[in-house]
């Protein structure tokens, strides 16, 4: 999530805070709320695209790349061949695909290897200029903290929908969380992740992040760090790596989402599709996991949601990245601008890599639902803000359903 710098008073006596981003490794993200929302499109429900690309495995069980896809790679300068050894890491300008339409994320087996998704870290996070300086419209007091409490292993049987999003950006591999959720298009068989925007674009500075993949239930049981370090693919990935074939996120984020502050974050939220790095034997992700949540596009007004769940896997210290935390509080009210969406807000200590990570309710039917992922927070931890999900979040849904209707 993007983090904020402990409350600084301005000289209005209002509180500076900046996003929360996700985990990069190695090196610092400049992105903190306002990660980018890697290979989405636009939020506009009508907007076109083609799918992005998807490999397909031969009988010698070599990775195959359509043609038409060849295709459409080409035509943004892209050699795929190229492109797998290596030339994905040049993050020229002209290179970092940006509009709604140009999401591309091409099949590297065996990229996310247990190493590399252990090492994505928070990043260090400075405050731009674009920070906030005070909150306009409805916000209420600044929440009591909540302690996140670890999710007891296995995960899968905890929160089976819940996992990690791994992805690339300019200054390193870095990581978010995820939820599996509901295709109205495919029920039963789901391959839908949701997650923040800025976990898969960098907003209005940036363009789309590159080789995102979900790993659902991502160490499910639990390692540590020094367990962790001679860990098999299958101990942190143990239902596979499903590589996202396309993404979409909100206009309103690729063109007013910043890497600190609160730019954007009412509208911070995405929609991967997703298929099996390796064959999956046919099915589906919610199959593969057996389960998926729905959304809830119409959840009540925020002083009328008595309690919310929020679940991720927080990277920054005292955490590790490694491990499922969730917190439930009753949340309150955060405006960010008057004109834009009330977002939720709640007390909790989860860290920066928490970002995108689910917000679960009661439904109108007393079942569970998403009803908003986690977007930012304060650098210091206590609480953290996510978007109130509307039209625009529907908008997002639908479109990407529609997308694979036919699929």
């Amino acid at each position: 999530m993007r983090s904020t710098r402990p409350s600084s008073t301005t000289s209005r006596g209002r509180s500076a805070r900046r996003r929360i981003s996700p985990v990069l490794a190695a090196v610092a993200l400049a992105s903190a709320l306002a990660l980018t929302a890697t290979g989405c499109e636009s939020g506009d429900a009508a907007a076109g695209g083609e799918a992005s690309a998807s490999a397909t495995a031969s009988d010698d069980g070599k990775l195959r790349i359509p043609d038409d896809i060849r295709d459409r790679l080409r035509e943004h300068g892209i050699d795929i061949d190229k492109w797998k050894n290596g030339a994905w890491k040049n993050w020229d300008r002209d290179d970092w695909l940006r509009e709604a339409h140009e999401y591309v994320n091409p099949i590297i087996e065996g990229l996310w290897n247990p190493d590399r998704m252990r090492e994505a870290e928070e990043p260090d996070q400075g405050v731009d200029d674009s920070d906030l300086s005070g909150d306009q419209g409805v916000t209420d007091p600044t929440p009591e903290p909540v302690e996140a409490r670890a999710v007891p292993p296995s995960y899968h049987a905890a929160v089976p929908t819940a996992g990690k999003v791994f992805f690339d950006s300019p200054k390193g591999s870095a990581v978010c969380s995820a939820t599996v959720v509901k295709d109205p298009a495919h029920p039963g068989k789901s391959n839908l992740v949701w997650t923040a925007g800025h976990c898969v674009h960098a907003g209005k500075k940036g363009g789309w992040y590159r080789n995102i993949a979900f790993v659902p239930s991502y160490n499910d049981d639990g390692k540590s760090v020094a367990e962790l370090e001679n860990a098999t693919r299958g101990d942190v990935a143990p239902y596979g790596v499903w590589w996202g074939d396309w993404a979409q996120t909100s206009d309103q984020w690729i063109e007013q989402g910043g890497s600190t502050g609160g730019d954007g974050a009412p509208y911070d939220f995405a929609v991967i599709h997703v298929t099996p790095e390796k064959g999956s034997g046919g099915k589906s992700l919610e199959e593969t996991v057996g389960s998926a949540l729905p959304v809830d596009f119409d959840a009540p007004a925020v002083p009328k949601v008595d309690s919310v769940t929020a679940i991720g896997y927080p990277a920054a210290p005292p955490y590790d990245g490694q491990k499922l935390y969730r917190c439930q509080d009753r949340p309150g009210r955060l405006s960010v601008t008057a004109s834009d969406p009330t977002m939720y807000r709640i007390g909790c200590s989860m860290t920066g890599g928490s970002s995108g990570g689910g917000w679960v309710a009661a439904g109108a039917d007393g079942e569970p639902a998403l009803v908003s992922n986690t977007s930012i927070g304060p650098v210091t931890s206590g609480w953290l803000a996510g978007p109130r999900l509307g039209e625009a979040a529907k908008g997002v849904y639908d479109s990407v359903s529609e997308k694979f209707a036919g699929r």
